[in-house]
């Protein structure tokens, strides 16, 4: 369900319910893109039933799903077809397209590939515990999450959701627990990490799949090479990499947390799977606050 995850924090005042939530929502319901529309974006029912709720409560955890939709035209295509269509004109009118004209035709070559361009849908899951004031979205990069965090804030009143911050930093605590060859509580250091130099060469050295207690990596480390990643396992049932910019990405359940007997349906799969995935996170990201040398209030 989560395969990566940037965190937030709700503002203390944020009230709200389902019913309010629901009625919010629906003016953003995702609709497909139009023939001339190049990208797309709304609420779909998290449990993909379709007209289903766009909210779901499962044990007071509340789940939302985003969806993307975006179609592309090459641009070498649109260069090509505009260029020949201010071909045509030098031919026929006996002058040169001028640079603001040169652009209104691309413009116009590229609406009219729109309606034949192939599309592409994306989603994004939102977890919100109100009762810990936890905003989590599944997000990879920092403009989806932006893109998202719009959204949001157009649907929600006064959610005031602040990026989560740590007392220290996520950089220097991965270098401590690579000098020191060993992870905080709960955590072990797993065969993944990424340095780089903090001078204008930006030099970089990657280990995958290695052994990173060895005394290169501490080298690398004391000669002023920063970690930007580092993967780590918690208490041997989710492992992930951790970025210096305190995302968490490549998130994997490990053997044992999913190990149930299989659902009757697809709601009572969705039901099962949002339980655990939310209890697992929920006791993980505290943990890995602390590791971090807790949240920055």
């Amino acid at each position: 369900m989560f395969k990566n995850l940037v965190l937030f924090r709700l503002s203390p005042d944020w009230s709200t319910t389902i019913k309010k939530v629901e009625q919010q929502l629906e003016p953003l319901r995702f609709l497909e893109c139009s023939p001339s529309q190049d990208k797309s974006i709304g609420w779909v029912p998290p449990r993909g039933h379709e007209d289903g709720a766009l909210i779901e409560s499962v044990g007071g955890q509340w789940m939302l799903r985003l969806m993307i939709e975006t179609k592309a035209v090459p641009g070498a295509l649109v260069r090509r077809l505009a260029d020949e269509r201010a071909a045509q004109i030098q031919q026929s009118e006996g002058r040169t397209p001028g640079r603001k004209e040169m652009k209104d035709l691309r413009d116009e070559t590229r609406l009219s590939l729109l309606p034949q361009a192939f599309s592409k849908r994306s989603t994004t899951w939102v977890w919100i515990d109100p009762k810990a004031r936890l905003l989590v979205l599944d997000a990879g990069t920092d403009a989806r999450a932006d893109e998202v965090v719009i959204l949001l804030n157009k649907c929600f009143d006064a959610l005031g959701m602040q990026r989560m911050q740590t007392q220290a930093s996520p950089a220097a605590c991965m270098s401590a627990w690579l000098t020191e060859m060993e992870g905080p509580a709960g955590f072990t250091v797993d065969r993944d990490t990424e340095l780089k130099a903090r001078d204008d060469s930006q030099a970089a050295v990657r280990y995958a799949k290695h052994a990173l207690d060895i005394d290169e990596v501490r080298a690398h480390v004391e000669g002023g090479k920063v970690p930007t990643r580092l993967a780590l396992t918690w208490n041997e049932r989710i492992s992930f990499v951790l970025t210096d910019k305190m995302q968490i990405k490549r998130l994997k359940y490990l053997e044992g947390v999913f190990d149930a007997e299989d659902a009757a349906d697809a709601d009572e799969q969705f039901d099962s799977d949002v339980t655990i995935t939310t209890a697992e996170l929920g006791r993980m990201i505290p943990d890995l606050l602390d590791a971090l040398g807790g949240e920055q209030i």
